[in-house]
């Protein structure tokens, strides 16, 4: 199985996706280098592919796809920072929980997205974010 860094990056209720051309839209991330720590290849792959350098990166859970193990993080970004794509990605864009249901997206990105929401207390993600201290903004 394949380790994998995934960043969660959260902003005023919307959560980063990137894609590269004509693939499907996933959380920014990428493969853990030998010998690098999956905190450290979180912050290099974040930086690589949105050039938003994280202020604070928190570790959340595993999650497990079809061949991959994601490490996954949550990035505390600065709030006026922009996003902007980077090396093999394309594009990249902010999405409320609810539209990421609707995207030609990774399942793993589904699964982590909805298992966030489990983690920090919230059943339904169609709960606004500003209705819950407990979710980052």
């Amino acid at each position: 199985m394949k380790d994998r860094a995934t960043v969660l990056c959260i902003r005023n209720g919307r959560i980063l996706l990137v894609a590269r051309e004509r693939s499907r839209w996933v959380l920014p991330g990428g493969r853990i280098r030998r010998n690098e720590r999956p905190y450290a290849a979180a912050l290099r792959e974040l930086e690589e592919e949105t050039t938003l350098a994280a202020v604070r990166l928190l570790y959340l859970f595993q999650f497990d796809g079809f061949r991959t193990q994601h490490h996954v993080f949550f990035a505390d970004v600065d709030l006026h920072a922009t996003a902007e794509p980077n090396n093999e990605i394309a594009k990249c864009r902010w999405f409320t929980p609810t539209k990421i249901a609707t995207l030609s997206a990774s399942v793993p990105t589904r699964g982590i997205v909805e298992l966030f929401f489990r983690h920090v207390g919230i059943v339904n993600p169609t709960t606004p974010w500003s209705e819950s201290p407990a979710i980052p903004c």
